[in-house]
């Protein structure tokens, strides 16, 4: 598998993790020096993020990437992606919000980890 596949295979990963509500499963993408800017601008570390996205309101269902675009420079790489979010909100609401996705991703003892990553904004139907 190409340095490529494999970020691509860690991000899918991750995606997969956000679904399954596990934060350990979570945790072992992440970085520990992990941040996170969200479509509304908040900012997470590690930790924040982990409990915001399998302890909050927010209920993942699945996260779909597509046009992933990889560029990988030695033990660091670049994903950017368009992401479909399938959540139930607090209010019980299933909804899919679209966004573009740009994930940092630095490869410690042989695995992919994402170190970054901001999201959005959201896309509408027909486009921004």
């Amino acid at each position: 598998m190409s340095p490529e596949q494999q970020v691509v295979a860690a991000a899918r990963e991750r995606a997969a993790a956000l679904a399954a509500r596990d934060p350990e499963r979570l945790r072992r993408s992440l970085h520990p020096r992990f941040h996170w800017t969200s479509h509304a601008g908040e900012r997470f570390d590690r930790d924040g993020y982990v409990s915001a996205n399998t302890a909050g309101a927010l209920a993942w269902q699945g996260q779909s990437l597509t046009e992933v675009e990889v560029v990988v420079c030695g033990r660091a790489a670049v994903l950017r992606c368009v992401v479909a979010d399938d959540v139930t909100t607090g209010e019980g609401e299933r909804v899919t919000f679209r966004m573009p996705v740009t994930q940092t991703w630095v490869e410690e003892e042989g695995r992919w980890l994402c170190l970054a990553g901001h999201a959005g904004p959201r896309l509408h139907a027909g486009g921004p």
